[in-house]
């Protein structure tokens, strides 16, 4: 049933309204990596001489250039860890944008959500975003400890954290606070198998760019299906 959720989201895609955030979405994405890219040549150079000498290689002035060949697929790496707190910020700012425009292709009878405003949704966001950052300073030691086992590590963290993230920010646009945390604790583990979904292709460079527009979209068909049917879990 989550995977109708999504296919739903991607089915939808091309309408305008998506498009829309999608690019709004993606000018921020490019910015950011681009801007880390940069503060990481910058730091590159700060720390490393325009050319150094080595035993038996002689001169090497080869750094810069190595950065800027490399930067296409360095900016292509720092998505795959970007990308959870960009997506994070992204539903806090943008999520209003989506769930009308999925409810009102296929919901159109429910009455008027409740908007969360722009102050209001960028304050979670940014609260949520901190959250995010520390957990997985935190779970980068185990990745790095334990590497066979990173993805994997990293699909749980970031589906549990990305599922409650996009349950709560969905639910609270019909419920208020209290009624949306009774929705995520009545179906705790299918929001946690959506959030690994979101969180699956995330490590996917290029793919990973779709995720906080379908996210969200998905996110909000899945709160429709359980809310129409509660006793349901999947």
């Amino acid at each position: 049933m989550i995977f109708s959720d999504f296919i739903k989201a991607v089915g939808q895609l091309s309408d305008r309204r998506f498009l829309g955030v999608l690019g709004l979405g993606l000018g921020l994405t490019v910015t950011l990596l681009a801007a880390f890219y940069a503060a990481f040549v910058i730091l590159i150079g700060w720390l490393l001489p325009d050319s150094f000498s080595l035993p038996w290689f002689g001169e090497i002035t080869w750094i810069d250039n190595a950065l800027t060949i490399a930067g296409i697929p360095l900016m292509l790496l720092l998505s795959i860890f970007l990308m959870v707190p960009v997506a994070s910020a992204f539903t806090g700012i943008f999520l209003d944008r989506i769930a009308d425009a999925v409810e009102a292709q296929h919901y159109p009878h429910l009455p008027p959500a409740r908007h969360i405003g722009f102050v209001e949704g960028l304050g979670d966001g940014l609260k949520f975003l901190g959250v995010i950052i520390g957990v997985n300073l935190v779970a980068l030691v185990a990745y790095i400890a334990m590497p066979p086992l990173a993805p994997a590590l990293f699909w749980i963290v970031n589906g549990i954290l990305l599922g409650r993230e996009y349950a709560q920010m969905v639910a609270l646009r019909r419920r208020d606070a209290v009624g949306a945390a009774q929705f995520r604790n009545a179906h705790k583990v299918t929001i946690f198998a959506a959030g690994v979904l979101m969180a699956v292709p995330l490590t996917i460079p290029v793919v990973n760019l779709l995720v906080p527009v379908l996210g969200a979209a998905t996110f909000t068909h899945l709160y429709h299906r359980l809310n129409a049917h509660p006793s349901r879990t999947g």
